[in-house]
């Protein structure tokens, strides 16, 4: 298994012949909208940078999509355009499937929380996610992680844009995945907590990963104020062994 970081939450899982995307945030740098805060952190349109160099040559190979949500930082309109033209079959959860397919996408596999549903020769199954701390969660809306689990190949959690809840601690300490990727990035708007796990948390869900871990979500839209090297350092301070910090267009063999 290779794991291809593209940019933000935006990555491609190859498994022998198939190239799975993962949500898809393909626009240039300052296209795909306007910026999500104006006072806490500096004021720039999103994306906050282009799309790797390298990018291009994998996306072309894309068989399949994973959708943990509908954000514009997750799914904006090149990403929409680029699954419509290339007729890609999309996975999403169950709360997603009416509004994808009247966006015109192709919706395959659609997946219920703590639900298993077939996902080419296994399966994918529905992780709750709780986007922010407090009252922000209500009107971030439904967002959905997701176990991946393929025959003779390492199982992959997505734990997409969450905090760090039972439920996602249930999935580390029972299910064991060999690869978890967490969205690292600390994002918050002007108002309210955190969208995502504070740094505190995210080392914790590192500590607490029985596997590999990538972190992402880092440097690539303008609300998320943690960087690589911060958490890199932090990660090296804790002596923290599992984790990946990668850089956009890194490739991670596994």
């Amino acid at each position: 298994m290779k794991i291809h970081q593209i940019r933000n939450a935006t990555l491609i899982i190859e498994v022998q012949d198939k190239f799975i995307l993962v949500d898809p945030m393909l626009g240039g740098k300052g296209t795909a909208g306007p910026t999500f805060t104006l006072f806490r952190f500096k004021p720039q349109r999103n994306p906050i940078v282009g799309l790797p160099q390298n990018a291009e040559d994998v996306l072309a190979k894309t068989t399949h999509c994973i959708l943990t949500h509908l954000h514009p930082d997750h799914l904006d309109k090149a990403g929409e355009a680029f699954l419509k033209k290339h007729d890609i079959p999309v996975s999403c959860s169950v709360k997603d499937e009416k509004e994808l397919l009247k966006r015109g996408l192709n919706v395959q596999t659609v997946v219920d929380y703590w639900k298993e549903a077939t996902f080419l020769d296994g399966t994918l199954e529905g992780i709750p996610a709780r986007h922010g701390y407090g009252f922000v969660a209500r009107p971030m809306g439904n967002v959905m992680g997701y176990m991946l689990r393929l025959p003779k190949e390492k199982s992959v959690y997505l734990s997409s844009d969450t905090i760090y809840t039972d439920a996602v601690k249930k999935v580390l300490s029972d299910y064991k995945p060999d690869v978890s990727v967490v969205a690292a990035g600390s994002a918050q708007l002007d108002v309210f907590k955190p969208l995502l796990m504070t740094k505190e948390d995210v080392l914790q869900f590192c500590t607490d990963a029985p596997g590999k871990v990538i972190a992402n979500h880092l440097e690539a839209v303008n609300h998320c104020p943690t960087t690589r090297e911060e958490l890199n350092m932090e990660i090296v301070k804790r002596d923290i062994k599992n984790t990946l910090v990668p850089n956009d267009g890194e490739v991670m063999l596994f």
